[in-house]
C-alpha cells in the first residue's frame, strides 16, 4: 500500500488529529509559531556538541535516527498548523521562493559557494 501523501494530505490528517483533541482553541499563530521554534530546538539539541563523526554515529544509530525523525515530524506538524491558520498554501509558497532563490542564487554565481546572495561575486 502506498502511503505517501502530498503536503495538503498530512495537513488534512494533523487536522483531524488535532480536531479529535479539540486543540484547535490553542493554535493561533503565536502559540504555533513558538512550538516550531521549541520542536526546532530539541532537533537542535540532539546535534549539541557533537562532532562530525558523532552525527555521523547518532544518525546510524537506530535509536538515534528515530529521535531525529520525531523531531523532524514534530517540526512538520506544526509548520502545517501554522499554515493552515495563516492561510499559507506551502506548496505554492515553496514554488515561490523557490523561482526568487534561482534569481538571488543564479548558478554561475553560487555553485559551490555557501556565500549569502548579497556577498556573490560578479553581476548578471
Amino acid at each position: 500500500m502506498d502511503d505517501s501523501s502530498t503536503i495538503e494530505q498530512l495537513k488534512m490528517k494533523v487536522k483531524k488529529f488535532r480536531d479529535e483533541r479539540n486543540w484547535k482553541k490553542f493554535h493561533d499563530p503565536k502559540n504555533l509559531s513558538i512550538a516550531l521554534a521549541v520542536e526546532s530546538a530539541e532537533l537542535q539539541e540532539l546535534f549539541l556538541w557533537k562532532s562530525g563523526s558523532g552525527v555521523r554515529q547518532l544518525l546510524s544509530s537506530e535509536k538515534g535516527k528515530q529521535k531525529v525523525k520525531d523531531e523532524l515530524a514534530d517540526i512538520l506538524i506544526y509548520l502545517l498548523y501554522l499554515s493552515d491558520e495563516s492561510g499559507i498554501d506551502l506548496s505554492e509558497a515553496v514554488r515561490a521562493k523557490l523561482s526568487l532563490n534561482n534569481k538571488k542564487y543564479p548558478v554561475s554565481k553560487s555553485y559551490n559557494s555557501s556565500k549569502k546572495y548579497n556577498e556573490l561575486e560578479g553581476e548578471d
